[in-house]
C-alpha cells in the first residue's frame, strides 16, 4: 500500500435485506476511509445498519452496491487471516481453558503450534491474564473474559480488528476500565481497529475518528477527526473539548 491508500476504502455501500416479497434496506450509502493503524468508532441509532457493516467488512456479509476495498491490489487481503473478531460476548469455550482459547483460531489456521503459544503467552501477558491462563472462562470475571477474546482476536497477527459492542454487556466502571485497556492494547499492537458502540462518549473516548450513521437505512452523517491526546486517561472526560466531541455527536443523532 502507498502512503496515501486506505486500508479499508468504501464507497456508496448499500445492503438489502430481502424476504418474500419484501425489501429491507439496511444500508443505503456509507461512504469513508481507514487509514492503516487508525482506531476509527462507529456509533449510531440501534438497528441502523452497523453490525451489518461490520459483518460485510468482515466477509460474512455480500453487499448489494458501492465498493468495499480491503488491502490493496498490490497486498492481498484474506478475510480468514487477515481480520479477527471481538463480539459483545466473548463466546470463550467453556471446556477449554484460556490459553486454549486464545489458541483456537491459529489451530484453525494450521499455524505452528510452538509459536503460537509463545505469542499467546505474550498476548495473555498484554492484556493481563498471563496468571490464569490455566483458568476455565467461568472462574473468570466478565471483565477478564473479554480480555482473554481480544487476545485470541490477535493471535494469528490480523491486519484488522473488528469489535461489535464487546463491552456492551459489562457494568459501567469494568466498561471504564476495558476502555482504558484497549487505547493501551491498540496503541501497543499498531492494529488499524473498527470499533462499534452505541455509547457516545465511549466512542469518543476511543477513537481516532468517530463516523456517525443515521438511524436505518444507515447514511454517512459524519466523520470527525478526534483530536484528542494519544495517551488517553479517564480525567480527559471532564474536559471542554471532550464534552464538545460529545455534543456534537449527539446534535447529530438528534439527541439534543
Amino acid at each position: 500500500m502507498t502512503m496515501n491508500e486506505p486500508f479499508i476504502h468504501l464507497t456508496k455501500v448499500r445492503k438489502v435485506y430481502r424476504k418474500k416479497d419484501a425489501e429491507f434496506v439496511a444500508l443505503s450509502d456509507v461512504t469513508f476511509d481507514v487509514a492503516a493503524g487508525e482506531f476509527v468508532s462507529l456509533v449510531g441509532p440501534s438497528g441502523c445498519g452497523k453490525t451489518t457493516l461490520l459483518k460485510i467488512l468482515a466477509g460474512l456479509l455480500p453487499h448489494d452496491g458501492g465498493e468495499v476495498r480491503l488491502g490493496s491490489a498490490a497486498h492481498s487481503f484474506d478475510p480468514s487471516r487477515d481480520i479477527g473478531m471481538v463480539f459483545q460476548q466473548p463466546l470463550l469455550l467453556k471446556w477449554r481453558r484460556v490459553m486454549e482459547n486464545v489458541l483456537l483460531p491459529a489451530e484453525i489456521l494450521g499455524l505452528p503450534l510452538r509459536e503460537s503459544r509463545e505469542r499467546a503467552r505474550e498476548l495473555l501477558s498484554m492484556v493481563g491474564l498471563a496468571e490464569v491462563s490455566d483458568k476455565y472462562p467461568y472462574e473468570l470475571s466478565g471483565g477478564m473474559q473479554q480480555r482473554a477474546a481480544i487476545a485470541r482476536a490477535l493471535i494469528h497477527d490480523p491486519k484488522l480488528i473488528l469489535m461489535d459492542e464487546p463491552f456492551g454487556a459489562l457494568d459501567a466502571l469494568t466498561r471504564e476500565k476495558m476502555n482504558l485497556e484497549l487505547r493501551n492494547i491498540w496503541q501497543t499492537s499498531g492494529k488499524t481497529i473498527v470499533f462499534v458502540t452505541h455509547g457516545i462518549s465511549e466512542a469518543v473516548f476511543l477513537g481516532t475518528r468517530v463516523v456517525v450513521l443515521t438511524s436505518g437505512p444507515a447514511r454517512m452523517a459524519d466523520d470527525i477527526p478526534i483530536a484528542l491526546p494519544d495517551k488517553r486517561t479517564l480525567e480527559i472526560k471532564t474536559s471542554r473539548e471532550f464534552g464538545d466531541y460529545n455534543r456534537r455527536v449527539y446534535r447529530l443523532l438528534g439527541m439534543e
